[in-house]
């Protein structure tokens, strides 16, 4: 698989780089952490959008950027719920993120056995996988963010959007898996 250094590559790339400092804010000392770790989440959502726009719009569309953007979307999720987890220590909120993490590992083993026999189209993303994918991203940020905002619970928001979330998610799940064991006995 050979790189090509274009710019959603770089996008991509740059949001791996995202997820350290993301770390690094949360774990600071400040009151303001919540809000800044919130923002470069928010930021890493941005690019992946950005990144797939501008790939197709200037053409430049790669083997290595269609390997390594679902990679750094997975990685900086997982890193976000892991934070969140550590932080609150709930088990509602722990189960949420066992759900999501061990979906997007499954789904991704999923894909790659489909991609070997052939049949990869069988799990592309559907419908309700961006609507996972959107109520995650902004479950995560509220999550994150921690703090009121315009007299709104963020916290207490997030976790309904992630509990939303992680039902789609097993939704989505059950689709891919019922399209895969379809193929399977074809």
């Amino acid at each position: 698989m050979q790189f090509t250094l274009n710019l959603p590559n770089l996008l991509t790339l740059a949001r791996i780089v995202l997820i350290p400092l993301m770390v690094l804010v949360f774990y600071l000392p400040f009151t303001w952490v919540g809000p800044a770790s919130a923002a470069i989440f928010a930021l890493a959502g941005f690019t992946d959008w950005l990144d797939g726009f501008l790939a197709r719009y200037l053409k430049q569309s790669s083997h290595f950027g269609a390997f390594l953007d679902p990679v750094a979307d997975k990685l900086i999720v997982a890193v976000a719920l892991i934070l969140l987890v550590d932080q609150h220590r709930s088990f509602f909120l722990a189960i949420a993120a066992m759900i999501i993490i061990g979906r997007e590992i499954t789904i991704s083993a999923l894909r790659e056995w489909m991609a070997h026999v052939g049949a990869r189209h069988r799990v592309a993303v559907s419908f309700v996988g961006k609507v996972k994918t959107a109520m995650q991203m902004l479950a995560i940020v509220l999550l994150l963010y921690q703090l009121p905002l315009f007299g709104y619970p963020t916290y207490k928001i997030g976790l309904v959007a992630l509990y939303v979330a992680a039902l789609l998610t097993l939704w989505s799940m059950v689709q891919y898996m019922i399209a895969a064991m379809s193929r399977d006995q074809a």
